[in-house]
């Protein structure tokens, strides 16, 4: 389990990244690179990291079921995920 620290500064970068979406769109579109150097740097896209909703872990994201790999196969073995099985041949 991630720090909840951790959690809660990504869902920070997300919420700024919504916030100024709209703007940073703008001054792309009339290419004011000036401008989008004052904006802040959390309100950039590639701030926000992928984060397993169950656990938190930033590493092994699967983007498909928005969790992290050791999870998944946790629930997939429990059965917990609609349509998941074990593959054997």
């Amino acid at each position: 389990m991630a720090k909840t620290s951790w959690i809660a500064r990504n869902n920070r970068k997300k919420r700024t990244v919504e916030k100024y979406a709209k703007l940073r769109q703008k001054l792309k579109d009339e290419k004011d690179y000036e401008g989008l150097t004052l904006l802040p740097r959390d309100a950039s896209p590639t701030r926000v990291v992928n984060r397993c909703e169950v656990t938190g872990r930033r590493r092994g994201y699967l983007r498909r079921f928005k969790m992290s790999r050791i999870t998944f196969r946790e629930l997939a073995s429990h059965g917990m995920i609609p349509g998941i099985t074990k593959s054997s041949w």
